[in-house]
């Protein structure tokens, strides 16, 4: 099984049609599955949802282009495992060193909500990334989408590690689960996500890793 789809991706009918369209509706972006960036040999990876319409589904990059990926580039960053504070577009330069970012679906969804069963038939392609990254420690879920679809990518019991901001879970196979609010533009502006409370998640993840 291969870690990230290809191009012509058909595994969910609703989300290739869709993503066609926004193609169509949308000249010169990157309309196809988004596949993961950063380090080929991370230490930590960190999971989000999907690609936005306006943002890496534009760009081909997760988390470029943007709201989301306003705090978690510049957090990054501030954590010295970024080169750059901000991520614009794919072909930018910026380089991540010790971790990695992927999603948990990896096709842009309406109305940013992937339903249940496109979120397993995705699911392969993480459990793939983990089984082939052997180098991970510690994965970070950004949501409880993410949350669950990493556990479901491990084989392990969701109702063992329950979702909860800043909750940090040992698995039995010796790596870490650390959960986190997505950084998404509503969970920011109505601050249930400061960019203190990220830093905090996402430094513990960094030295759990390291």
């Amino acid at each position: 099984m291969p870690t990230q789809p290809a191009v012509n991706c058909r595994r969910c009918p609703r989300l290739q049609k869709f993503r066609i369209e926004s193609g169509e509706r949308y000249p010169g972006y990157h309309a196809a599955p988004v596949p993961a960036f950063g380090d080929e040999a991370p230490r930590w990876l960190i999971v989000g949802l999907a690609p936005g319409m306006h943002g890496a589904n534009r760009t081909g990059r997760p988390f470029t282009g943007d709201h989301a990926g306003i705090l978690l580039y510049a957090t990054l960053h501030e954590l010295g495992v970024s080169s750059e504070r901000e991520s614009i577009h794919r072909d930018d330069g910026l380089a991540l060193s010790g971790v990695r970012i992927s999603n948990a679906v990896k096709c842009v969804p309406p109305a940013n909500k992937p339903l249940p069963a496109e979120i397993r038939s995705c699911n392969a392609y993480l459990q793939a990334e983990l089984r082939e990254l052997s180098t991970i420690r510690v994965m970070v879920a950004l949501g409880r989408i993410a949350h669950d679809a990493t556990l479901d990518a491990l084989q392990l019991p969701r109702s063992h590690y329950r979702f909860g901001h800043a909750a940090e879970h040992a698995l039995p196979d010796g790596r870490w689960l650390i959960d986190s609010y997505h950084c998404s533009r509503y969970n920011t502006q109505t601050r249930r996500l400061t960019a203190q409370m990220f830093t905090k998640v996402l430094a513990r993840a960094k030295t759990l890793a390291e």
